[in-house]
């Protein structure tokens, strides 16, 4: 729905509810909850009342997170010391790491005395991370924290002087045109003395902040990765709890930026999954298909003979490092989380990265409203980072993902110099030149990937996939994914880069199809849409433009 479009139901509608409070957080992952809990632990130590409430676009806290993941649990021991007492669901210490490189048919573990401190996971937990967060969810409430979810954040809200206000949910119940239906409820005003802005990788009102204040100002690029995850239930025989395998190298060329994860958790379940750079330059690379590709290698294969596939799903990964980090403050608000980009991607970590800067942007909002302020900049919110060891670890790895693009075997020289060697200490550090939708070549100027078909046993096609992530989107509601020129698809996506669209989406989002006088169209089925943001970011021409469907639509995630 377009601006001019809400306005107008505004008008007819309006005006719309508000309701006032002290922080508003936009976002109801590991940064946002950490933001919200932490807010109401200081305000409790210093026997103060401050109104903070959580708004989530999932139907439930945890249903549209995703993560490997293995978490280290620094920064909620921070939060929370007595965590192991109070339940928080961390049960699978890791046992053993491996890391290996794949060939095509074969597979060379690295010594572990060769592993960078990076790729080692002693005292970390191989967790689902949507269970964690969950949990956190528990924690907020009983703190009194206000959740709403299956509400998203649709429209930010500015003051007259051009600070944040808050925020507006979206409307409910429009039909695909952007009419009323009977079911129609007008969008709610949520007013802050500050707004938290958490929405992980992409963020959809974080991209409109991020450009309303300039916040990229002389910082690089950012740069993204997709990850495609899969949870399986596999025999008990072949299950070690707490194992971490990584991989690098084949399905992948040599010159392309990625790698899997295989981590063994509790209860017979492992969740494997593959990362790849959103940098990549052949349109015809398919990085849900590639992912199918590795599990049928035969160090890998062997894990899930005779399992059973539980759920799917994907998403971007903001992985830029320190060198990408935007400004983090403006007026009235402030960037938390993947939102802002915190992950550590040498480490394939955020979790911890995220629940640290929400903790450090809570205590810098209550400090401020404690001097009675309200709608400035939260400037001790990035002092306070830059004195932290979040910090000192993202500076640790400032050069891990320029090195990694100069490919496999000089980007892993390299890292094994900077982590082992230089202890991340290098006098140097290494920038990102090209934004990822830049990277992309013309497809006359690339060789076609044959992919084979799926078996229906250990590979799988997109849409049996997207069905058991539990994806449902009401279908007569506006397309969430948007054009802003309906011709660029053909004439230029189509035409000159083969139409990428329907390879790095990974659930069959688009697709391009002939009319009957045989012209071909994009067709977009965003029902399928599991919230990845991987067209918002990859599109060559930036045409796709990806806003919040509505509440409580996309994937439903369990246990992942």
């Amino acid at each position: 729905m377009t601006q001019t479009e809400n306005q107008s139901l505004i008008g007819q509608y309006g005006p719309r509810e508000a309701m006032e409070y002290d922080v508003v957080v936009v976002g109801g992952g590991p940064a946002g909850l950490a933001a919200a809990i932490r807010i109401k632990q200081l305000a409790a130590k210093a026997e103060r009342e401050v109104s903070v409430c959580v708004l989530e676009k999932g139907s439930e806290l945890g249903a549209h997170i995703l993560s490997g993941a293995v978490m280290d649990p620094r920064a909620l021991t921070e939060l929370f010391p007595e965590w192991q007492q109070m339940g928080a669901p961390l049960n699978t210490p890791v046992s053993e790491d491996r890391f290996l490189f794949l060939t095509e048919s074969g597979a060379s573990k690295t010594p572990n005395w060769l592993l960078p401190a990076c790729f080692q996971n002693h005292g970390n937990y191989v967790i689902s991370l949507g269970n964690v967060v969950r949990w956190l969810g528990q924690q907020a409430e009983a703190a009194g924290v206000e959740i709403f979810p299956g509400f998203p954040a649709a429209e930010i809200l500015y003051n007259d002087d051009g600070s944040v206000k808050g925020v507006a949910t979206g409307n409910m119940g429009v039909d695909r045109e952007g009419k009323p239906t009977a079911a129609f409820q007008l969008g709610m005003e949520l007013h802050a003395k500050y707004t938290l802005f958490a929405e992980g990788a992409r963020g959809h009102l974080g991209k409109q902040l991020i450009a309303q204040y300039d916040l990229n100002k002389g910082k690089d690029p950012q740069t993204y990765a997709i990850g495609i995850k899969e949870l399986w239930e596999i025999d008990p025989k072949r299950h070690q709890p707490g194992l971490v395998i990584h991989t690098a190298g084949w399905p992948l060329d040599r010159a392309t930026y990625g790698g899997s994860f295989l981590y063994h958790m509790e209860n017979n379940q492992v969740a494997v999954g593959f990362v790849i750079g959103l940098a990549y330059e052949n349109p015809y690379l398919s990085p849900y298909d590639e992912f199918q590709r590795y599990k049928t290698h035969p160090a890998i294969r062997t894990f899930f003979e005779g399992g059973k596939r539980l759920s799917y799903g994907a998403r971007a990964i903001t992985a830029g490092g320190l060198q990408s980090l935007p400004k983090l403050t403006f007026p009235g608000g402030v960037l938390i989380g993947c939102d802002a980009g915190f992950l550590n991607a040498s480490r394939i970590k955020g979790s911890h990265a995220a629940i640290k800067s929400g903790m450090l942007a809570a205590e810098a909002a209550v400090d401020a409203l404690g001097a009675q302020r309200q709608h400035d900049e939260l400037n001790a919110y990035p002092e306070a980072f830059k004195n932290s060891w979040l910090h000192s670890e993202l500076h640790v790895a400032r050069n891990f993902k320029p090195w990694m693009s100069k490919g496999l075997y000089t980007g892993s020289l390299m890292v094994g110099i900077d982590q082992v060697i230089l202890r991340g200490k290098a006098p140097w550090t290494l920038h990102h030149r090209h934004a990822d939708h830049e990277c992309l070549k013309p497809a006359s100027e690339c060789v076609p990937i044959d992919y084979p078909k799926p078996d229906g046993k250990l590979t799988f096609d997109k849409l049996s996939s997207v069905f058991i992530s539990n994806t449902n989107h009401a279908e007569d509601q506006p397309v969430h994914l948007t054009l802003k020129d309906a011709n660029v698809p053909v004439s230029i996506n189509l035409t000159k880069y083969a139409g990428p669209e329907q390879r790095y989406c990974p659930a069959g989002v688009y697709e391009f199809v002939k009319s009957d006088e045989g012209v071909g169209r994009l067709q977009i089925n965003a029902q399928n849409c599991v919230h990845c943001k991987t067209c918002d970011i990859k599109d060559p021409t930036q045409n796709i433009v990806w806003v919040t469907p509505e509440g409580g639509g996309g994937p439903n995630y369990p246990n992942m």
